[in-house]
């Protein structure tokens, strides 16, 4: 278990109406430490804060949770760190945003600036794919008890049943080529089915305050957004291995992005690799892999290749710009979410959303497992260490509690032995 000194959570809190009660010290160290083990990807990573968040220290409800995975899945840029600047709001603002987004990213960041400084050097990538083989079960695994958490609180009826079956069944059969759509139709036709089923024409109490909306709260963030937007349709008038075109590049390329980072690799490696020959092929393809083995998400990858371009300033500058823009426009919709789910209509279609995400959620875990599986031909002695890796988390985290911190080193290892 992991103890802090500087902050204790009240057994009863639920969510972040009260933000004095969270310290931003504890805010950076447990996001840290989360940043430091969440191998996986975006899902890995939500698990991971709803265990944590949610289920130990209860900061923010399941719903608030399923409410960020939504915005998440209809705005661009990174999802994963989406959804921290999401619960770092809820939190503490927008001070308590900057505070989670910066300390998830920074341990991922670091590694991956010593693996580029070390490549360059070198020309090679450490050998950690063993180890990952091992994290793969274990992350789905927190995953699979994560959907178990949030169904038991959110699928309480038929209904919510059914909306969940049409999230998986929507998924199931989008062909690969347009799956990156499916979460957003799913989402989209989920929050008009719990309009339909869940909507409470009686309940008015709310629609008074629902006239006042806050446009002052997001008129300049997102005025600025527009602008960077805007620019990734403009010629930039920089040099092309300059800090500003670099990190105008990245930042304006942030907004454009929908659908996670494996759909952004095509069009980074376009815009990187072909139009500003930054780096090589071969080097865009070992900076992906190199986001793919260490913790956090796997656009951190763009580290790499501000390093390649300029050095550390190049690094920084590119992390700041490829992760920022897109958790600016987070919070913003954040803002307005807490404004417009006083509606009763609104209240409905989200209780719907949430039905469908759940969904979401149990699909990711089948993919992420599915890495694991050796390709055909099928044998049980190939996928033996996925099984045991699977069933022994899956065991340790819902039967004995134990905590996903410890979860993941022990399956590195385990996978390090046994693949």
């Amino acid at each position: 278990m992991w103890k802090f000194r500087l902050y204790k959570p009240k057994a009863d809190t639920t969510s972040a109406q009260s933000p004095d009660k969270t310290s931003l010290w504890f805010l950076f160290w447990t996001f840290l430490k989360i940043g430091s083990v969440a191998f996986g990807g975006f899902m890995s990573l939500i698990s991971f804060i709803e265990t944590i968040i949610v289920k130990r220290y209860k900061l923010i409800s399941h719903e608030e949770m399923l409410d960020a995975i939504s915005l998440a899945n209809l705005l661009p840029g990174p999802q994963a760190v989406n959804v921290v600047a999401f619960v770092g709001y809820r939190l503490r603002g927008s001070v308590g945003a900057l505070i989670t987004t910066t300390s998830i990213i920074l341990p991922s960041f670091f590694l991956v600036l010593a693996l580029s400084y070390f490549y360059f050097q070198y020309g090679d990538i450490p050998a950690l794919q063993k180890a990952f083989l091992g994290f793969i079960p274990a992350i789905a695994a927190i995953v699979f008890s994560v959907v178990w958490r949030m169904g038991k609180k959110t699928i309480t009826g038929k209904k919510e049943i059914a909306l969940l079956l049409v999230s998986l069944l929507i998924m199931i059969a989008t062909p690969m080529t347009y799956r990156i759509y499916a979460p957003i139709m799913i989402i989209a036709l989920c929050a008009f089915m719990g309009y339909v089923f869940f909507y409470d024409g009686n309940n008015i109490s709310s629609e008074k305050e629902f006239s006042k909306f806050p446009i002052g709260k997001i008129i300049v963030p997102l005025s600025l957004l527009s602008i960077l937007f805007l620019l990734w349709f403009v010629p930039l008038p920089f040099e092309n291995n300059s800090l500003m075109m670099l990190a105008l590049t990245f930042a304006s390329m942030s907004l454009i992005l929908f659908g996670g980072g494996y759909v952004f690799i095509p069009i980074i490696g376009s815009i990187v690799v072909l139009q500003y020959g930054w780096v090589t092929q071969q080097e865009f393809t070992d900076g992906i892999a190199m986001g793919q083995i260490t913790p956090g998400p796997i656009l951190i990858s763009a580290t790499f290749i501000g390093y390649k371009v300029a050095g550390l300033a190049g690094a920084l500058l590119s992390t700041i710009a490829i992760f920022g823009p897109p958790a600016i426009l987070m919070i913003s919709a954040a803002r307005v979410l807490d404004f417009i789910k006083q509606s009763p209509v609104t209240q409905a279609a989200i209780h719907g959303v949430h039905c469908g995400v759940i969904g979401l959620i149990l699909v990711a875990a089948f993919v992420i497992l599915n890495t694991a599986v050796p390709a055909w031909p099928f044998e049980i002695k190939n996928v033996l260490p996925t099984l045991v890796i699977l069933i022994a988390a899956i065991i340790a985290l819902m039967k004995f509690k134990l905590d996903v911190v410890w979860i993941i080193p022990a399956a590195g290892i385990l996978g390090y032995l046994m693949y």
